[in-house]
């Protein structure tokens, strides 16, 4: 499958993005996607996932309150929502699929992800 991130920009504090993540070459039915971030001289860190087969979604504590993830099936695109965003939300987004069955275990090992976007840089400043 193939994973193409967008969405990112340029946004104050406070404000608003969706960040897409389109596949083709199968249906997200199937997988769990996550998505990540990384920071300039930090580690990359799972953010959200949603698990293709059910639905059920996950949200780390960095953004817990503050975003969303969902899917589209008929578009086949996972969104992630973010409000309220910070400074040190600044960071390269990207998505990730597994074909793994996943929880919170997938946000926090990205070594069962096969296939990753290219990254949307998101950058939060006034």
């Amino acid at each position: 499958v193939q994973l193409q991130a967008s969405g990112g920009g340029l946004v104050q504090p406070g404000g608003s993005l969706r960040l897409s993540c389109a596949a083709s070459g199968d249906t997200l039915r199937w997988y769990f996607i996550g998505w990540f971030r990384q920071a300039p001289g930090k580690e990359r860190e799972g953010i959200s996932g949603i698990r293709g087969s059910d639905g059920n979604t996950f949200i780390a504590d960095s953004l817990k309150g503050r975003a969303s993830i969902s899917r589209d099936s008929t578009k086949n695109t996972v969104y992630l929502q973010m409000n309220n965003l910070k400074p040190e939300d600044t960071a390269v987004y990207y998505c990730a699929a597994s074909s793994a069955y996943l929880g919170w275990n997938g946000l926090t090992s990205e070594r069962v992800y096969d296939y990753w976007g290219q990254g949307t840089q998101v950058t939060v400043s006034s």
